[in-house]
């Protein structure tokens, strides 16, 4: 599969998932087993201490994991998850947040994923998250 198949395959995927066009994230680079996603921290997607939600921080890991392992998939296909574990490792702090999803291993039937999650502010990273999973490859849709 070419780069360009798969990149344009992730990133037609991302454009029909609503949730993320409302957290405004986008994708950031996409590679053979890798995909980043980056979103601000909106004051809609905060918590009562101001800082991130947690389900901010969960769906651009989930989704980067996601798409990380669909690039190692052949065409027709898409994923989703079967489960996935979530680490908060300190508060969701910062200006945006950065998803690093990998694809760990990948078959036929199961693919095993994680993902680090950084809160950034003014270009410094901190880990805020870590994400380990498991997604299942789906026929794709219309």
């Amino acid at each position: 599969m070419q780069t360009h198949d798969f990149a344009r395959r992730v990133q037609e995927s991302f454009a029909r998932q609503t949730m993320m066009q409302t957290l405004g994230a986008r994708v950031v680079s996409v590679a053979p087993g890798r995909c980043e996603i980056a979103a601000p921290i909106l004051p809609g997607a905060r918590q009562h201490h101001g800082v991130g939600h947690a389900a901010l921080t969960f769906a651009l890991g989930d989704t980067a994991a996601g798409y990380a392992a669909l690039t190692l998939l052949p065409p027709g296909n898409e994923v989703m998850t079967a489960e996935i574990k979530i680490n908060l490792l300190a508060p969701a702090a910062g200006d945006r947040l950065i998803a690093r999803g990998e694809a760990v291993k990948t078959g036929r039937r199961l693919s095993v994923v994680r993902a680090e999650v950084f809160a950034e502010t003014d270009g410094a990273e901190k880990l805020i998250a870590l994400l380990q999973g498991t997604m299942i490859p789906v026929p794709a849709g219309p």
